[in-house]
C-alpha cells in the first residue's frame, strides 16, 4: 500500500531542475518540466551509486560516476553501463499546492 508524503511547491522547485528528497532507507530525485513533475529513485541501477549531482538535459540525468543516462519519465535505462531501469513513483500536486509524493509503505 502506497502513502503520500507532503516534499516541496512548485515555488520551491525551479522549473528545468531537481531536488533531492531522503526518506528513512529510500532518496528520491524531484524533477521539474514547466507544469510536469516526475520522481524516481536517486540509484543508478548500474552499481548504486547516487544519480544526484548529475547532468539533468532533455528529460534525462547522467549517472555522474560511469554516465550511464536515464529517463527522468519512465525511469528507463537509456545508455551503457545501465541497463535496468530506476524506480518511479507516482506524484501529484494536492489542493493546498503541496508536492507529494507515494512511497510503499
Amino acid at each position: 500500500m502506497s502513502h503520500w508524503i507532503g516534499i516541496s511547491t512548485m515555488d520551491q522547485l525551479a522549473d528545468g531542475s531537481y531536488e533531492r528528497f531522503e526518506f528513512d532507507d529510500l532518496d528520491v530525485l524531484v524533477f521539474r518540466e514547466g507544469d510536469s513533475l516526475y520522481a524516481i529513485e536517486d540509484k543508478c541501477t548500474h552499481d548504486s551509486a547516487e544519480l544526484c549531482g548529475g547532468l539533468y538535459m532533455n528529460g534525462e540525468i547522467e549517472c555522474p560516476r560511469h554516465g550511464a543516462r536515464f529517463c527522468i519519465k519512465t525511469g528507463q535505462a537509456l545508455s551503457a553501463p545501465a541497463y535496468g531501469a530506476v524506480s518511479t513513483f507516482p506524484i501529484r500536486i494536492n489542493d493546498d499546492g503541496v508536492i507529494e509524493v507515494a512511497l510503499e509503505d
